[in-house]
């Protein structure tokens, strides 16, 4: 790296591990500490972070001079977190006043490095209220066509009667479209920050849309301003949310080191490239390019690239892992990723695998055969969880600190390993297994839940049956999974406990 080793500070958009743990262990791959905050003034769930507090230590962190790099999520700063940005009643003029504290910085410290993500609002295709508003429970699904209607609308004059569009109620609807108006004008606020030159890089990042959403018009108003913008060219605009943060981290690392990583895509699967994976609105190929820019890297498509990323392509029939593993598992497709890995890495390659098959978990039967052959242990980086978005932007930012540690001398070969049995075992075990074959008697649907004893009860059946399955199947690595918890106390996330094997 550069003569001055760097240090982190990141402002993470929720309290999850994968927001706040993910991108530690990117840092830790490299060598490089990342501070967040105290959990203290963190989120839990709906209940928003202490945005004062977070101002604070934020500012705090930008006064240490031994801090080179800012990784802020703008909804984590102006809202108090992920859920809080769909559901506060804070105003748009307090929201904008809470930016402020970034000019403040900058202002004080203009070599400080800021990168920031800002998110496109989603509007959740369900009944379910747990991350959105209340009237979500009575409204979501239509609420979500409404969205997808009005886009459809296009740049034509005809504005038609509120009732010609849905039957939702106009004090429903309102709350909803305000909701939206508030987070877009924020969203261009952070562009005018690009502008002045307060933020170093920004990503705009659109969580749950599709091709025809209320998220997506949005996107379609925001690309104006980047094509009108002078510094509208370096900002990213792409399908994602929860990974963002670890990316980041990986670009804080990359400019550190002033490491541009190379990666050379392979995808076995004709055309799945050209696929786009489900709740997202653009090809896999678009998301790829700007997950690897996002991180500070660039594709290239000669053999001497830094980590060959070996893409397991959607499924063209659009299964999800949450509603249930496919009858009929596509063979061919298997085995076209199995020879990848096993052919790059057989070369002495860095080879990362993103298997976006499935939204919600990896494609089981691919993991399991890699398992049986003995190359999980060989892979660089591993994701396969969420949306594509979230898996491509997990492995590549694993990746890029693989290769930046390595070229500093400061990577951590133990961080590597516990961090890829990390994504094994939340991705691959629970994911796809364990949340499927256990999960179903503790949860029966997606809600948190307040039972401490079933909660209890759930952890720990998780973890005896987990550990079954690393046990049998994947390369420990010196490392023993210790526990296994429930951070918003429902089956859809999970932490990871792991601590060193006694030798």
């Amino acid at each position: 790296m550069t003569d001055r080793t760097p240090r982190i500070a990141l402002l993470p958009l929720d309290e999850r591990p994968v927001n706040l743990l993910l991108p530690i262990d990117v840092g830790r791959v490299a060598g490089v500490p990342v501070d967040v905050p105290p959990s203290e003034a963190l989120p839990r769930l709906r209940e928003p972070g202490d945005v004062d507090a977070l101002a604070v230590w934020l500012s705090d962190r930008a006064a240490d001079p031994a801090v080179t790099h800012l990784v802020v999520s703008i909804d984590m700063l102006l809202y108090g977190g992920l859920i809080p940005g769909r559901t506060s009643h804070d105003t748009l003029l307090e929201a904008l006043s809470r930016l402020d504290v970034l000019r403040r910085i900058h202002a004080s410290r203009p070599d400080l490095t800021i990168s920031a993500v800002t998110l496109v609002m989603r509007a959740s295709d369900s009944y379910s209220a747990a991350e959105e508003p209340d009237y979500w429970s009575s409204y979501g699904r239509e609420l979500h066509a409404l969205g997808a209607d009005v886009h459809r609308l296009g740049a034509g004059d005809d504005v038609p009667p509120l009732a010609a569009l849905t039957d939702v109620p106009a004090d429903v609807v309102s709350d909803f479209a305000t909701r939206r108006l508030r987070n877009h004008v924020v969203n261009l606020a952070c562009l005018q920050l690009v502008e002045e030159g307060v933020l170093d890089f920004l990503a705009v990042t659109a969580d749950d849309t599709a091709v025809h959403s209320a998220g997506s018009a949005e996107q379609e108003w925001l690309r104006h301003w980047l094509r009108f913008l002078p510094s509208g060219r370096s900002v990213l605009m792409y399908p994602g949310a929860d990974e963002v943060g670890a990316v980041l981290v990986a670009r804080a690392l990359s400019s550190a080191s002033a490491t541009s990583v190379a990666f050379r895509v392979e995808c076995p699967q004709p055309g799945g490239l050209e696929l786009v994976p489900p709740y997202e609105n653009q090809p896999l190929a678009a998301s790829i390019e700007r997950q690897v820019r996002a991180a500070g890297g660039h594709l290239v498509t000669a053999d001497e690239a830094d980590v060959v990323l070996v893409v397991h392509a959607p499924d063209p029939a659009r299964h999800d892992m949450f509603n249930g593993y496919p009858d009929a598992v596509d063979h061919a497709a298997i085995d076209a990723t199995v020879d990848a890995v096993r052919r790059e890495s057989a070369l002495g390659r860095r080879v990362a695998l993103a298997d976006v098959r499935y939204p919600n978990g990896s494609d089981a039967a691919l993991l399991w055969r890699l398992a049986e052959e003995d190359l999980l242990g060989r892979l660089v980086a591993f994701s396969g969880w969420n949306t594509a978005g979230n898996t491509l932007g997990s492995v590549v930012a694993l990746a890029t600190a693989s290769v930046a540690g390595s070229r500093a001398g400061s990577a951590d070969e133990d961080a590597l390993r516990r961090a890829l049995l990390t994504r094994l075992l939340d991705d691959f075990v629970y994911q796809s297994v364990v949340r499927t074959e256990v999960a179903p008697s503790f949860f029966p649907d997606s809600l948190p839940v307040d039972d401490e004893s079933l909660i209890s009860s759930a952890e720990t059946a998780f973890t005896e049956r987990m550990q079954e399955i690393m046990s049998a199947s994947l390369p420990s690595s010196g490392w023993t999974l210790a526990s296994v918890t429930l951070p918003w106390r429902r089956s859809f996330e999970v932490e990871i406990g792991l601590t060193p094997s006694a030798h």
